[in-house]
């Protein structure tokens, strides 16, 4: 008989489908369409390897960290259920906050515009455009309709049922990786490349310790993902071994398939034609095979950012749940389908407001600070890992950090390494971010009211 966690969620996902999850949280548009941005900062195709190889021992040391936090507490929720153990319910409800919007909607949303326009060219005339100050606010076209149908569809999907949700995620994430594996292979073995593009540097970038700051915000967006498993802690088997063995076995998968990829990317293309590219995956696919083979490349991208979208659309819901059922969100979305066993209400919230992101085109402002907030918000659930070790050190841990305390001190170091340069490079992030934080801190009252009048109305019932 399926094991019930606290709230009606099952645990049925086994190791190998938790895993499955990290990968295809990881592996989305980033790798394909930040290595060019990457390059144009440092210049030098060497240091480009190095930057994600040390952006890739970030993620790994967060999965570490991660790790023990979700076996010692497996249930849904991820940083908010970590935060709120740490520290309490305030910055646990800011970082719930901070997925909702920034962490999952927004992604969703951009990655179903990218999916449409992989898959439908960029030349599709808008059939309806509503502005207001100089910036579109609606936008109506072949595109936003494929995307919003795709999120609705995968939205669908996982509203069914966990285990059609995780054998549509699986096999979607296996195309992916025969995908990345054919492609580097065939890259490598037959495409028509040049080791020597590795000596080759841009003369006019200098590649300074701030150039290389700043090409790790890049980085960190590509690698964001590696926590997916931690948000359904309340639906995995077995949780104090499986949780922590999926976060680091996936995370450290895709750091060598991103070295490789990043290998392919250099053999193929001299430092000058990397350089601000963003389709990147598709020049090199051209490079190394022809044109016609580099459209190919294109369309299997699209197919490929399927499979990301899907493993975003299962794992946000979790946060928006756990919130709710802890009387911090609306009461609603803390419930489970009777029939149906998943977070039917917070799956159909995150589509909704995925949607309203695609139609109205302001995902792209989102994203101006998603590495900032989504950093802040790791760094400070790392912490609350050596908090709990001070507060609570007989706790039950079935799994404790590799490299303790080097590895969360290493990670919070390096985030906020990240967090400052992104502040002096781009201070339009401070402003978005203060923004999100004071917008989340309002909410937190307005819900810590409504549910002490609750209480009050019953007490005095």
């Amino acid at each position: 008989m399926t094991e019930l966690a606290a709230g009606g969620l099952r645990r049925e996902m086994g190791l190998g489908s938790a895993t499955v999850l990290v990968i295809a949280n990881m592996i989305g548009s980033g790798i394909f369409t930040t290595s060019g941005f990457i390059l144009a900062e440092l210049g030098s195709p060497k240091a480009l390897l190095a930057c994600w190889l040390v952006g890739g021992l970030f993620a790994l040391a967060g999965a570490l960290c991660y790790g023990e936090l979700g076996a010692m507490l497996p249930r849904a929720g991820g940083e908010y259920a970590y935060l709120r153990r740490a520290f309490g319910p305030l910055p646990a409800f800011v970082s719930g906050w901070i997925s909702l919007i920034v962490g999952f909607s927004a992604p969703i949303a951009a990655a179903a515009i990218a999916f449409a326009t992989y898959l439908l060219g960029s030349g599709q005339a808008p059939w309806l455009v509503v502005e207001f100050g100089g910036r579109p606010w609606f936008s109506l076209s072949p595109i936003t309709v494929l995307a919003c149908a795709v999120v609705v569809l995968l939205s669908l999907v996982h509203y069914h049922s966990l285990r059609l949700g995780q054998g549509v995620q699986n096999w979607l994430t296996a195309f992916k990786l025969g995908l990345i594996l054919l492609f580097i292979g065939a890259g490598l073995a037959v495409g028509r490349g040049d080791f020597g593009h590795l000596g080759r540097t841009l003369p006019d970038v200098s590649g300074s310790a701030a150039d290389f700051a700043v090409a790790l915000i890049f980085v960190s967006f590509a690698y964001s993902g590696w926590n997916a498993a931690a948000y359904l802690g309340g639906e995995i088997r077995d949780p104090g071994r499986n949780l922590p063995r999926a976060l680091a076995l996936g995370t450290a998968l895709v750091v060598v398939l991103y070295l490789a990829l990043n290998l392919v990317y250099v053999y193929a293309l001299p430092p000058a034609a990397m350089r601000g590219v963003l389709e990147i995956g598709t020049a090199a696919a051209a490079a190394l095979f022809g044109g016609g083979i580099g459209t190919l490349f294109g369309l299997a991208i699209a197919l490929g950012l399927l499979s990301v979208l899907s493993a975003m659309i299962m794992a946000g819901p979790r946060v928006y749940y756990a919130m709710a059922r802890d009387g911090l969100f609306f009461r609603r979305f803390g419930r489970v389908h009777v029939a149906r066993r998943t977070p039917a209400q917070a799956i159909l919230l995150q589509a909704a407001i995925a949607i309203l992101m695609i139609l109205a085109a302001a995902y792209d402002a989102l994203l101006i600070y998603i590495g900032f907030t989504l950093s802040l918000s790791a760094a400070l659930t790392v912490a609350g890992l050596m908090r709990l070790r001070h507060l609570c050190p007989e706790a039950p841990r079935p799994y404790r950090t590799l490299g303790y305390p080097l590895t969360p001190l290493l990670f919070i170091a390096g985030n906020l390494w990240i967090l400052v340069y992104t502040l002096a490079s781009r201070p339009v992030v401070a402003f978005y971010g203060v923004a999100t934080l004071v917008a989340g801190v309002a909410l937190y009252w307005l819900f810590r009211s409504e549910a002490t009048k609750r209480a009050d109305t019953g007490a005095s019932g």
